[in-house]
Order: C-alpha cells, then sequence, then structure tokens
C-alpha cells in the first residue's frame, strides 16, 4: 500500500516508524552520533514542535526540507524502502487491514486551550519564570489577564520572556530567592494586593545516594528547592492573610512521591517542600488562603540531570524504563494555574501529581 503524505503536523513517531521518513530521521540523527531513541520522550508531539523545544537548533526549513524529501521519496542510499504496488487488489486490501488493525492509535495531540480573563485583576508571582514550567505558567497567567511578577536569576531570560507578552502588564526581577532582601524586593514590586504565588525555581541533585553524598550538593539543593520556597511563603502570607485569601502553589516532584526519582538530596528536599505545603494549608486554611503542590512527572525543562555516581546512574535509569512521554511545560501550566485560580476553590493541602500516570505505576 502507499504510505501516508508526512507533514509537518505528523507526530515524531509517524516519521520515526515511517517507510520514508524513518530512513530519513535516523540518517540525520547517525550524522550528529544519535539514534532516533533520543527523540522518544517527544515521539508524540507533532515534528514542527521541535523548532520551539529545539531552542533555534531545528528551524522551520529544516521542518520543510524534512516533508518536501519525504514527498519526493529521498531516501539515503542504503536504505531499504518498502515496495508500494505489485500486489493484487485483494491481497491489498487484506494487508490494508491487517495493517491497520495492527497499528497503534496515534492519540490527538494535546492544545492549551486559555480562560480568557480567569486572572483579570490578580497579582501572581512566579518565580523560575525565564524558563520551563515557570516561563509556561507565567505566560498562562498573562494570557488569561493576570499581573505578573516574574522571578528568575537571568535578565536575559526575563527581557526575552516580557518581550513576547508585549501589552501585558508584567513586572520582571532578577533575584536569587534563597537572599532576604531579595524576597523582599519581590514582595514590594507585588504591592498591595499578592493574589498567587507559583513557587516553580528549583535545581536538580547529581543523582547520589548518601553513601556518595557531599556536603555542598546538600546544602545547595537545599538552599533553592526548601529554603528559597520557604523563603516566599513566608514573605506573602502577611498580605494574603490581610486580604483574607491567597493561592499558593509549589513543585514538588515525582520525587517527592517515591524513593527512585533522583539522587537524595533532591529526594529529601521534595518531601521537604510536601511539608511545607501540607503545614501551610493546614494552619491557614480556615483564613482563606489555599495551599498545594504539584509534583511533575518528566517534563521537557532546562533543568538537566547528572549523574555523579554510578550507583545512582544504574538504579535511577532502572526505575526511568517506566517512564510516560515527557510532557511539555504548559501542560504543567495547566495543572498549575488551575490550582492558582478560583477554579481550584475547593482544594487545600493536596499534592497533585501531573505525572502522565507515572506515580500509578
Amino acid at each position: 500500500m502507499t504510505p501516508k503524505t508526512l507533514t509537518g503536523d505528523d507526530s515524531i513517531k509517524t516519521w520515526v516508524e515511517h517507510p520514508v521518513g524513518g530512513p530519513i530521521i535516523r540518517d540525520l540523527l547517525a550524522q550528529s552520533g544519535q539514534d532516533p531513541d533520543v527523540l522518544k520522550p517527544v515521539q508524540r508531539l507533532a515534528i514542527k514542535r521541535l523548532i520551539k523545544l529545539s531552542k533555534g537548533r531545528f528551524s522551520q526549513q529544516m521542518v520543510d526540507d524534512l516533508v518536501a524529501r519525504a514527498a519526493a521519496g529521498d531516501v539515503p542510499s542504503g536504505s531499504d524502502v518498502p515496495a508500494t504496488t505489485g500486489s493484487a487488489a485483494g491481497e491489498s486490501d487484506v494487508a490494508d487491514a491487517a495493517a491497520a488493525s495492527a497499528a497503534e492509535v496515534e492519540r490527538p495531540e494535546w492544545v492549551e486551550r486559555l480562560d480568557q480573563g480567569r486572572f483579570t485583576g490578580k497579582t501572581v508571582i512566579v518565580t523560575g519564570a525565564g524558563s520551563g514550567i515557570g516561563r509556561a505558567t507565567a505566560s498562562r497567567i498573562a494570557r488569561e489577564g493576570g499581573r505578573v511578577v516574574a522571578v528568575d536569576v537571568s535578565q536575559e531570560r526575563l527581557d526575552e520572556f516580557a518581550g513576547e507578552h508585549s501589552g501585558a502588564e508584567i513586572v520582571t526581577i532578577v533575584a536569587d530567592i534563597t537572599d532576604d532582601a531579595k524576597v523582599a524586593e519581590i514582595v514590594a514590586a507585588a504591592g498591595d494586593r499578592i493574589d498567587g504565588l507559583a513557587n516553580i525555581a528549583g535545581i536538580m541533585d547529581d543523582m547520589t545516594p548518601i553513601g556518595e553524598l557531599t556536603d555542598a550538593v546538600w546544602k545547595r539543593v537545599f538552599s533553592v528547592n526548601v529554603d528559597g520556597t520557604m523563603k516566599l511563603m513566608r514573605a506573602v502570607v502577611p498580605t494574603m492573610l490581610a486580604q483574607g485569601a491567597g493561592s499558593i502553589v509549589n513543585t514538588a516532584s515525582e520525587a517527592a512521591l517515591r524513593g527512585s526519582a533522583a539522587g537524595v538530596a533532591y529526594t529529601a528536599s521534595k518531601h521537604a517542600v510536601v511539608g511545607l505545603t501540607k503545614s501551610t494549608a493546614f494552619m491557614y486554611g480556615p483564613s482563606g488562603l489555599r495551599v498545594n503542590a504539584v509534583a511533575p512527572g518528566p517534563t521537557i525543562t532546562n533543568i538537566e540531570a547528572s549523574f555523579a555516581s554510578p550507583l545512582g546512574a544504574e538504579r535511577v535509569r532502572l526505575a526511568m524504563t517506566i517512564l510516560p512521554d515527557a510532557a511539555e511545560a504548559e501542560a504543567l501550566a495547566a495543572s498549575i494555574t488551575f490550582l492558582l485560580s478560583d477554579d481550584g476553590v475547593n482544594i487545600n493541602g493536596v499534592v497533585l501529581a501531573s505525572d502522565g500516570g507515572w506515580s500509578a505505576a
């Protein structure tokens, strides 16, 4: 049978498994010393989404060239392409039916749908707003009418973010969230009203088990993931109490739910974030504050894991064999903004696993 015509809207999985597109993709990857496994975490995404995810390394022109090559049957020499003609009509019908029954049904790609005005009149502080989940969350709040106090350690990333949202009310603050003076500056920039805080800034450890853990890694991870989260929570609570309302969403992790997702420092730090979340929810729930956490699973962000320990690499990679496909940051922003908004009105003290079902495995 004749293979389907490929476009930029087809998933990476469709391209890799296509009799013409597959050899083209594998040849391109081989030129850079890679194989198709590198694309597995994003295989459900349309191939054109690589333009954004690659941060300029994969262009629209490259997508157009791939589509043109596939349409022309321009397969690299040495690749085998199944014949597309030659069988009798009856045999072809049977083959088509068998192929259709055996093929995996391709799931539709998730599309972000904005709730216009959901954050109108609200001020929300978002840390880590320069990239990844923080940037996606800040973007969604801004596009849904909110005033965003965008916090990051990089002025360049913040300027880029603000430039993408002309007309939105965005205040950018370059700050280290472990610095008390900077935390005070963030709160001052928010002004008299703070409706929400999205504590998203965080760092990964080096996957070391406790027998190989250094004090430096422990202190650095806890300083950002726990101390920084605590300092901002502590700083916004007085304003929220004075208002009689406020929503805080902390970023936990799969490592807050299991012991097999990271090294001991990161795992312990995210368990601590859950403790901060639940205690604060219990203490201030009657005063109108809601405090929840989101536990992301595999997500496409700029936080990269490094393996300083052979044992850590062996054990964590074993656990990763059951990972679901990685989600885009916008999918996590959907979960976070739900909890931040009035849509989460009856939810307090919850750790929402936004992980594609990883925690159910």
